[in-house]
């Protein structure tokens, strides 16, 4: 219960010290070695090429392998992503809406908060072996968002950005620093631990800092960039998009993973990391994606604010979930 409770306050706390900052430098109360962009730029950088990195290959040292099952948790990883964005033009489909509004709706179904917040949740109630499960689970994730996301978003916007055919972006993808780092540590991390060599007793507790302490960064750096406005005027699509987020792809996600029998591997760990990650809020690259090819911005803010605004509620519904499944 400590654990969740840290990871409301932590999650809560960065986002709000962001969008206080935001404020108090909009009205000059204060005043930044930088613009607010640069800021959040360098408070990405450090979390995603410093403190994940390290996290990663410490607790990816220690994880079993032994049991070859867990290959599908990318599989998983990526149907999952797949199956939102479906259910979020389906969605948009039956509430009639605009072109601009249905390449939103697919971005807010498809893409989730794996890395920032699933990660944080996954290590604070599963520990470091589950923390150490994310990479496996997100592997395919960027190159979905540039590949088969980004491409849908440019079809419904009016933009024309990034006229890049598929291979072009899956190379961009492959190069890109952020991704192109969680890769090397993670192979790191595997080959270490199939080497035998035994982890040194003091990554634990750099893990146990540098997880917290990332996922902090980012927050703040998101924090940074959020508005309020226009959450009223959006509200049942917002109400059909944390419902995909919070009870379609959770379905979908832990049903492949009960059928390849995930809940039988190391306690039903693998079974627990899909349950969490396939229950994350809408990330950030929504916004991103929404920006670039002139989908509505406004629309995006609002389910982003509204599903992460819901963790209050999903975030206590997952613990105790977790306790009460007979095969967990």
């Amino acid at each position: 219960m400590e654990n969740l409770i840290f990871s409301l306050a932590l999650i809560l706390g960065g986002l709000m010290l962001g969008y206080l900052v935001q404020k108090l430098h909009a009205r000059q109360r204060i005043s930044l070695p930088s613009d607010i962009v640069s800021l959040r730029k360098s408070l990405q950088k450090l979390g995603l090429l410093a403190f994940m990195p390290i996290s990663f290959l410490g607790a990816v040292w220690i994880v079993p392998f032994s049991d070859l099952r867990i290959v599908w948790l990318p599989i998983i990883g990526i149907v999952a992503l797949l199956s939102g964005g479906i259910l979020g033009i389906a969605a948009a489909k039956m509430l009639k809406v605009p072109r601009e509004q249905i390449g939103v709706m697919y971005c807010c179904g498809s893409f989730t908060n794996i890395g920032a917040i699933g990660s944080l949740v996954c290590f604070m109630l599963l520990g470091e072996a589950g923390f150490a499960l994310v990479a496996l689970y997100k592997m395919f994730e960027e190159i979905s968002y540039y590949t088969i996301g980004f491409p849908i978003a440019r079809y419904y916007g009016g933009s024309d950005a990034a006229q890049k055919n598929l291979l072009q972006r899956a190379a961009g993808v492959v190069r890109d620093p952020f991704v192109a780092t969680v890769l090397s540590a993670f192979i790191a991390g595997l080959f270490l631990n199939l080497s035998g060599i035994d982890r040194p007793f003091f990554m634990e507790k750099v893990t146990a800092f540098c997880i917290p302490a990332g996922t902090f960064v980012l927050l703040v750096s998101i924090g940074l960039g959020m508005r309020f406005s226009s959450i009223g005027h959006n509200m049942e699509a917002c109400a059909s998009v944390a419902a995909i987020k919070f009870l379609g792809i959770p379905l979908i996600a832990s049903a492949l993973a009960y059928l390849v029998n995930l809940h039988l591997v190391a306690d039903g760990l693998p079974f627990k990391v899909v349950l969490v990650l396939s229950s994350m809020p809408v990330a950030f690259n929504a916004l991103v994606a929404a920006s670039i090819f002139d989908l509505d911005l406004d629309l995006a803010n609002s389910v982003w604010l509204i599903t992460t605004g819901l963790l209050v509620i999903i975030l206590p519904l997952l613990y105790f979930l977790l306790r009460a499944l007979p095969f967990l």
